[in-house]
């Protein structure tokens, strides 16, 4: 889709995600929880997803990859490169999905802001800028069932005493 001054829909802005939530955990907890392979691994896909297959090198320029395989058995590999690292603060990366042909789709850009609300934490969601209304559309119910399995692992991290 091309933008056009008639058409709002199609503005860079509305073809940008963002996701508020506050977690019942502590900010380190959350930024862990974004950050290590085991605790993304139970929480970065939507219901019924599996991630079978994940890696990282968790540095600034540092590449990501995940496969995630839907119920239907379909296989969504997505990777990207990390391009800031504030501990507990801040993250930005690359978030880009790959084609059966190894061709990259259209990449677009997420950073997630940490910060303290009380004894929660609110995390501030951004990912941009999309292809069009529908692929940003897509990726907020994904996202929002992503957010849903988060919220249970942080309950669960913090009854086992990680908070």
């Amino acid at each position: 889709m091309t933008a056009t001054k008639n058409n709002p829909a199609e503005t860079p802005a509305d073809r940008t995600l963002v996701i508020t939530r506050v977690f019942d955990a502590p900010r380190s907890l959350v930024y862990e929880a974004w950050t290590k392979k085991e605790h993304l691994d139970r929480w970065c896909a939507p219901h019924g997803f599996t991630i079978p297959e994940s890696r990282g090198d968790f540095r600034i320029g540092g590449k990501w990859y995940s496969l995630m395989i839907a119920p239907d058995g379909e296989k969504y590999p997505v990777g990207g490169v990390y391009r800031e690292i504030v501990p507990n603060e801040r993250l930005v990366f690359t978030h880009t999905w790959e084609e059966d042909d190894a061709t990259p789709e259209h990449e677009t850009l997420v950073t997630i802001r940490f910060a303290d609300e009380g004894a929660k934490t609110r995390v501030t969601f951004e990912q941009s800028i999309f292809r069009s209304v529908e692929s940003r559309n897509n990726h907020e119910s994904g996202w929002s069932q992503c957010f849903e399995k988060l919220e249970t692992l942080l309950a669960e991290l913090k009854t086992k005493g990680k908070a």
